[in-house]
């Protein structure tokens, strides 16, 4: 059973939570940027060994819009965080951040060493520490892909992309590069996106001072707790060596590679994904 609670940010605004499974509790930052948590599912049936609880950022899913549209800024967010764990009445906690919000859950750490014990980033956006995947990296992953059926018009898209020459319906076209499977539930998965993303949000996500890498990645490398960065094998939005390059700026930092896996690894291959992400956390203790 999914449990939707909620509780005060700091400026007042009401942000809700879901919370799924048994176990020592996992806080869970969602990506997109801004996107209702219900698409992180229960990270393929991770809620089986923890107790997961799901951040709607503010704007997304149940959580209310907030007055002010720029306190949906990246290092903002992580005030959000604090509160939550503070509601939570948690001294130390597990947080695994996907994608966007990987760049939270990094600066939540830089901020707060103290109170994460470990942290997990799937599939992670780089940009809170200043990386940047390099086209040819992303080619990289692109020409893993050619024997598909709908690899030609994707890769064409992808070039005019990069052209700066595309069009609305280019970036449908790419879709299937995020996913390591283009099956149905990928299809699915990718046709929610618009419905559960708060665009307005996303928007202010990376305005201007959001981000401070060179302070950020100062911060992470005296952080000394455990920290797992998990790749897919084949995802265009972060190839597996900018995965590596953030794994090397933690003094405890890993890095795996999960086979076949795109964007959202937990549809590719759930076993996989959660047995490298259970023998991480171990027992929450």
């Amino acid at each position: 059973m999914t449990v939707v609670p909620a509780y005060l940010a700091g400026d007042g605004t009401e942000l809700a939570y879901r919370v799924q499974g048994d176990g020592p509790a996992l806080v869970c930052v969602p990506g997109g940027p801004m996107r209702d948590s219900v698409y992180l599912g229960d990270l393929g049936g991770l809620s089986a060994s923890r107790r997961l609880i799901m951040l709607d950022l503010r704007g997304t899913g149940r959580s209310a819009k907030p007055a002010d549209p720029a306190s949906c800024r990246c290092d903002r967010l992580v005030d959000d965080v604090a509160a939550l764990r503070d509601h939570l009445g948690l001294d130390r906690m597990d947080l695994l951040g996907h994608s966007a919000g990987a760049n939270v859950a990094a600066m939540y750490a830089a901020r707060h060493p103290g109170q994460v014990s470990k942290l997990a980033l799937v599939a992670p956006s780089t940009r809170a520490v200043g990386l940047t995947p390099s086209s040819e990296m992303r080619r990289e992953m692109i020409n893993l892909r050619e024997g598909e059926s709908w690899f030609p018009a994707a890769a064409a898209a992808f070039e005019r992309l990069q052209a700066g020459s595309e069009t609305d319906d280019d970036w449908a076209a790419i879709a299937p590069f995020f996913y390591g499977r283009w099956d149905a539930a990928a299809r699915a998965h990718d046709a929610a996106n618009e419905e559960q993303v708060n665009e307005e949000a996303a928007r202010e996500f990376a305005g201007p001072g959001a981000f401070v890498p060179e302070a950020t990645r100062a911060a992470l490398s005296t952080f000394t707790e455990p920290v797992l960065v998990l790749a897919g094998q084949v995802d265009v939005n972060t190839p597996p060596r900018v995965a590596a390059e953030l794994a090397a700026l933690f003094p405890g930092g890993r890095l795996v590679v999960q086979p076949g896996a795109g964007h959202y690894p937990w549809l590719d291959d759930p076993v996989w994904f959660t047995s490298a992400l259970a023998s991480f956390l171990g027992d929450g203790r």
